[in-house]
């Protein structure tokens, strides 16, 4: 379920990395040439994007499919941006959330997506959210496994690990409560990207004489610089270089 993309580096429109490549995010909302579950992203849409000199991202979201809104191509063209994350919705379960559950979500310099699904939700996690403090519950933004994960990140980074700790944790955490669970997290700050490769597909291509690097589901060209990353990973990656840690498995 679902297909997303982050991407650091010089400014360019949403729309050059969005909408206009062969195979690019738009695109991959009806025909994803990589998904290993569902096959059609019509449940949603988003987009976040730092201006700058502005470290709050800014966010468009909707509930509808990426293609049947008139309006985002428009606004793809000519917003530039230097630092994005977006995603297409295939929604684990059907809700009344609207655009509130479509990624990414948000808090303070932070960008959020969640590519997969848990298993046994909600029940699977019933434990995991009562260890949660109360005003992170209720400041969820939607009633769906996608937004408890980002709670359970988003407490960690409070807590002060960092983000490739705070995903990982996270992974480690719901993978042990709910096994079987597909678990790609993506998040940016506007300077990096961390993600994790769980149970679905994560590419990136760098680009160090640009300084671009773009994670993305799958890529959204054919070109041959494009790599995948293996599953149990946490990647972090900057405009020129990627880290990439294994993953260890819960203990049963």
């Amino acid at each position: 379920m679902c297909r997303h993309l982050a991407c650091v580096g010089p400014p360019v429109p949403l729309g050059a990395l969005l909408v206009e490549p062969a195979h690019a995010l738009y695109r991959q909302s009806w025909e994803p040439r990589r998904q290993r579950y569902g096959t059609v992203n019509a449940d949603g849409f988003g987009v976040g994007w730092y201006a700058e000199g502005d470290p709050v991202p800014a966010r468009y979201r909707r509930a509808g499919p990426i293609w049947a809104d008139l309006s985002f191509a428009d606004l793809a063209r000519v917003v530039r941006s230097g630092a994005l994350l977006a995603a297409v919705r295939d929604a684990t379960l059907s809700g009344a959330d609207a655009e509130a559950a479509a990624a990414p979500y948000a808090a303070g310099p932070w960008l959020f997506s969640h590519n997969g699904a848990v298993k046994g939700w909600p029940g699977s996690l019933g434990g995991l959210a009562a260890g949660l403090p109360a005003r992170d519950l209720l400041s969820l933004e939607a009633r769906n496994d996608s937004a408890l994960v980002w709670a359970l990140v988003l407490h960690r980074l409070r807590q002060g690990d960092d983000p490739a700790q705070a995903l990982a944790g996270a992974v480690d955490d719901v993978a042990a409560a709910a096994p079987g669970s597909r678990l790609n997290l993506l998040l940016t700050d506007g300077d990096t990207i961390w993600a994790t490769a769980w149970g679905d597909t994560l590419w990136y291509l760098t680009d160090p004489g640009r300084g671009r690097t773009v994670v993305a589901s799958e890529p959204y060209d054919d070109d041959p610089a494009w790599l995948e990353v293996p599953d149990r990973t946490v990647l972090a990656a900057t405009r020129t270089d990627v880290l990439l840690t294994p993953l260890k498995e819960p203990p049963a």
